[in-house]
């Protein structure tokens, strides 16, 4: 690697120490560079707080404050433009003179998407992008699957015995070991959104929370079309957002939205484009059989999970779902569990 990839590397690095705090935004990480030294690095730490570059040159040292108008900046992604909940990033880096600013990629939101490169541009900096360009899109794949394909990111998620069975017919399965368990809870502090099917509810009553890891939990997502529900499920405890799709109302109670949607229209399509109209940028689908399999079948996932216990095994039991179109990414093992990871072919950013 060269020393403008190294930078961003590191950008990458403090970028990811994000991860579960600053959605919708996107992940970012700064580094300060003068004479192939770091004065000042840091992140987009939390939602509605400073922007990774305001970070960055906060952490400059006093005595080091006068090597910012001779210093690069490195950026993961293209400084903002425009007055969100924080000023924009541009106006700073104008202001302290810095000369250079490198940037891993351009920013697909609409309200900046190479204005903020322009606008440096125009005050006489020197802008080099696109460093390790893949690396900086893949960090930040539930952003750029917002903005440009405007639906969330959407990763399967399910656990199966050794023969590809997923739950008996009349009760809950354990299938994964705490371990596993407590790794699926920080799956969940990541993505916006989780999602599970009626029958998934009735039978497991999960909480559908993060309880085994630092972070946010995310929005719970229930398809329960006909509101056969009993409201003393955990998920209607009024605890964290919730949302009902449904085919009978469109209400809202406390923290739980009643989303109606059509019947005679794609059940995926109108949850993913109810879930872009209410920002959620990614979807964990976590069951039940039925629901994964419509997702595969209309094409709609960029990600699959599948945890296999090797150590179990059922006579009976419901088939788990069968993906199509994957490609195999990586595989890892947690004691008796194998988790599978597939990405979509036809995912691209």
């Amino acid at each position: 690697m060269n020393n403008d990839e190294i930078y961003m590397q590191r950008c990458l690095q403090l970028a990811g120490l994000g991860t579960g705090f600053v959605a919708p935004n996107p992940l970012v990480g700064a580094v300060l560079i003068h004479e192939d030294c770091i004065i000042g690095e840091g992140y987009h730490k939390l939602y509605g707080e400073p922007h990774a570059e305001v970070n960055c040159i906060k952490a400059v040292r006093e005595e080091d404050k006068h090597l910012i108008t001779a210093a690069t900046l490195y950026v993961s992604l293209e400084p903002c433009v425009h007055h969100g909940k924080t000023p924009p990033c541009t106006d700073l880096i104008i202001a302290q003179q810095i000369k250079k600013t490198v940037i891993g990629c351009r920013d697909p939101f609409v309200k900046v998407d190479g204005k903020g490169i322009e606008k440096l541009m125009n005050a006489g900096i020197d802008v080099t992008v696109g460093i390790l360009e893949n690396e900086c899109k893949t960090i930040n794949k539930r952003f750029f699957t917002f903005h440009t394909k405007q639906r969330p990111y959407i990763i399967l998620k399910w656990a199966q015995t050794t023969n590809s069975k997923i739950a008996i017919s009349d009760e809950r399965l354990y299938i994964t070991n705490e371990f596993t368990n407590r790794l699926v809870h920080k799956w969940r502090s990541g993505e916006a959104g989780i999602l599970v099917g009626t029958n998934t509810a009735l039978l497991d009553n999960p909480e559908l929370t993060n309880r085994l890891w630092c972070g946010k939990s995310p929005v719970r997502l229930v398809l329960d079309k006909d509101l056969r529900l009993p409201i003393s499920l955990k998920i209607f405890d009024q605890q964290h957002r919730t949302i009902i799709f449904n085919t009978i109302k469109h209400a809202e109670d406390g923290k739980v939205l009643y989303y109606r949607v059509n019947k005679d229209l794609s059940f995926v399509q109108q949850i993913l484009n109810a879930c872009f109209k209410e920002n959620i940028q990614s979807i964990l689908v976590e069951g039940g059989a039925q629901l994964l399999q419509s997702f595969i079948n209309e094409g709609m996932w960029d990600e699959a999970r599948i945890i296999t216990n090797k150590t179990l095994y059922t006579e009976n039991g419901l088939a788990a779902p069968q993906l199509s179109a994957h490609r195999f990414y990586k595989s890892e093992a947690v004691f008796t569990d194998a988790i599978d990871y597939y990405f979509n072919n036809k995912f691209s950013l």
